[in-house]
């Protein structure tokens, strides 16, 4: 279904259904992928609904995706140590990485460890050698949605929202108080396909003013738009709740 922001949209009934949906949508991607250029380059994102998806990978699929081919990169991450209960490293290692065999150079994590700016510039130089350009190309990306329209670590009225050189940057969380590295809104959006992923009652409102309604926004999240790819908006029934019919 086409909506405001024309992409695509899929409902499903709950948090469950729409994991197993998501890594239907995450092996087909692989296959394409694949067969064309002979690997696959995801950024993951962080969170509960992340981790869901990330379990059904780690099991379901565990053994219908080449992952040896799959290079695994990260859209934002805070400024923490790898193993620390806050790192989305440590949240898709547990539920996907120990649970498949994947080569540790296929592992692009940014390194939370070292200083904001220090990471970013690593993580950075390490898509460049990646890709082979200046500019990556992901196959595929996984974002979420905050309930103020913020996604990766794009918050709204950041000044990281007008860049349009770096691929990734340092950004101080103001209301977590602690560092963060995100991708920038150029790498999001020279992906070939955004997959956003929204559960709950609680991202109804925002989800509604993003694709409900064709408006123009402020929120980070409407500014991600492929100049050569697609998107898929993947909700629940929780989430899809205020939608307006002719949408949903």
């Amino acid at each position: 279904m086409e909506t405001a922001l024309s992409a695509l949209l899929r409902i499903v009934e709950d948090p469950e259904a729409l994991a197993k949906e998501g890594a239907k949508l995450f092996m087909d991607a692989s296959e394409q992928a694949i067969a064309q250029q002979g690997r696959f380059s995801v950024a993951l994102s962080g969170g509960s609904t992340p981790g869901r998806l990330f379990r059904h990978l780690g099991t379901a699929y565990r053994k219908k995706i080449a992952w040896d081919r799959v290079h695994l990169f990260w859209c934002d991450e805070r400024c923490v140590p790898r193993d620390h209960e806050q790192s989305n490293f440590r949240l898709a290692y547990d539920e996907l990485i120990s649970r498949i065999w994947i080569p540790a150079a296929n592992v692009h994590r940014i390194k939370g460890e070292l200083r904001p700016e220090e990471a970013a510039r690593y993580y950075e130089a390490d898509m460049k050698k990646h890709f082979d350009e200046d500019m990556p190309s992901f196959d595929l990306i996984l974002l979420g949605v905050g309930p103020d329209g913020h996604t990766a670590s794009l918050f709204p009225g950041s000044e990281i929202l007008r860049e349009r050189q770096r691929l990734a940057l340092p950004v101080f969380s103001d209301t977590a108080l602690h560092w963060r590295v995100t991708l920038t809104l150029p790498a999001l959006n020279a992906a070939r396909r955004v997959l956003f992923l929204v559960t709950g009652r609680s991202k109804a409102g925002i989800v509604s003013s993003l694709i409900g309604r064709n408006e123009v926004h402020g929120f980070p999240a409407a500014l991600v738009r492929p100049s050569a790819g697609d998107i898929i908006w993947l909700l629940d029934r929780d989430a899809a709740a205020e939608l307006p019919e002719d949408v949903s």
